[in-house]
């Protein structure tokens, strides 16, 4: 038997240790509550990266059709396509030499981290200013010198011209034809013997005359250059210019003309037989991407119908189907590679053989054209 003192302790003791329990409990609820991790900070963005910087040189003012308007379509284009990841510039009506040499170097100081030039004579200039600043990329239009960060491009524009060309003979009651040139350099010098050539393929003895004006753009120079072909007999024109004065020449004569690397049918309608067009936009994009990529490299590029850069556009519906036809022919040849507008047997208009029956010509034979193609009136001027 347990006495009842000795009950009591027991009763005394068993309550002590539920109360230490309930303490002890009490106490590691409280140490949770003290060592409970502090609620986690928002999670930071990273900064947004700073865009691209790109930017274009233009010969002429951009207007609304020409060589700097289609180059300008080019910019909006590489716009549209990458959005804020790029930040577009342009500087239009800059003269080649001096002038392009300080622009080029302004927007290379201006943190552009790609730059193109869209004029032959900028080559020197670009490849000046590319020796000062490594860490950006430069791209020549239609030139043929490089460096490690220069590069060219070029357009295929001897293959729009052949196909006027064809339409041209189709078109004219005098058998003459007439060229407004630029410069006498390889470009231009392809395209007026494309253009003879595409036209001899239905009459074989046309005749093609040139004026040359000696300047990208000036609209008085190119109206006079297309008016003095209009007194030679030339009732078809076309150009290596940039402005819209050849085809509004014609026009007001009541003759026929061509657009050139834009679509010039609203400027003439009446005159407008076809605009041969340039489309900078997939190669610009191109570019830019690779420089976003890492992967741009010194190269020569030259596009064409195949590419989807060239075409001849809005052909006239006095145009006879004949003439559309076989334009829808060479076209095809061209897209496909299997035809090309200068292959032998090509006679200069001096009767000399420049390429031999059934040669194909290589680029190279292409960069080094200094002749007239028989049928062409007159000589390459030496002097500018």
């Amino acid at each position: 038997m347990i006495d009842a003192n000795k009950r009591e302790w027991l009763k005394t003791a068993a309550k002590a240790a539920a109360l230490g329990l309930v303490a002890g409990s009490a106490l590691v609820g409280c140490g949770k509550k003290e060592e409970a991790a502090p609620a986690p900070m928002p999670a930071t963005q990273a900064p947004k990266p700073e865009p691209l910087k790109a930017a274009w040189v233009y010969v002429g003012p951009v207007g609304d059709a020409g060589w700097s308007f289609a180059h300008d379509l080019g910019r909006k284009a590489v716009e549209a396509h990458f959005g804020d990841k790029v930040q577009t510039t342009f500087v239009e009506s800059v003269p080649e030499g001096a002038d392009a040499e300080r622009v080029i170097r302004d927007l290379a100081a201006q943190g552009n981290k790609i730059i193109f030039a869209t004029s032959f004579g900028y080559m020197e200039p670009m490849l000046k200013v590319a020796q000062e600043f490594p860490d950006v990329k430069f791209e020549h239009a239609t030139g043929y010198k490089t460096a490690p960060n220069m590069r060219i491009y070029d357009a295929s524009f001897y293959q729009d011209a052949y196909m006027a060309g064809i339409i041209a003979a189709h078109m004219s009651k005098t058998d003459t034809l007439g060229f407004v040139g630029s410069f006498p350099i390889p470009e231009v010098l392809r395209n007026i013997n494309a253009f003879a050539l595409g036209a001899q393929t239905v009459k074989p003895d046309i005749k093609l005359k040139v004026v040359w004006v000696n300047t990208w753009f000036d609209p008085p120079k190119e109206t006079e250059a297309a008016q003095s072909l209009i007194n030679q007999g030339a009732d078809v024109l076309l150009q290596n210019t940039d402005s819209t004065a050849v085809l509004q020449t014609a026009e007001k004569n009541g003759k026929y003309a061509f657009g050139w690397d834009s679509d010039m049918s609203s400027f003439g309608a009446k005159a407008h037989l076809a605009s041969a067009v340039v489309n900078w936009g997939p190669y610009y994009i191109q570019a830019v991407q690779e420089v976003l990529d890492g992967t741009w490299q010194t190269k020569r590029t030259v596009w064409g119908v195949k590419e989807g850069l060239n075409d001849l556009i809005k052909i006239a519906e006095v145009v006879p189907e004949e003439a559309k036809k076989k334009v829808e022919e060479i076209k095809a040849g061209l897209k496909s590679g299997e035809f090309e507008v200068f292959t032998g047997p090509i006679i200069d208009n001096t009767g000399k053989e420049v390429l031999a029956a059934g040669v194909k010509a290589d680029q190279d034979w292409k960069d080094k054209v200094n002749f007239f193609v028989k049928g062409v009136d007159g000589k390459i001027p030496t002097a500018q």
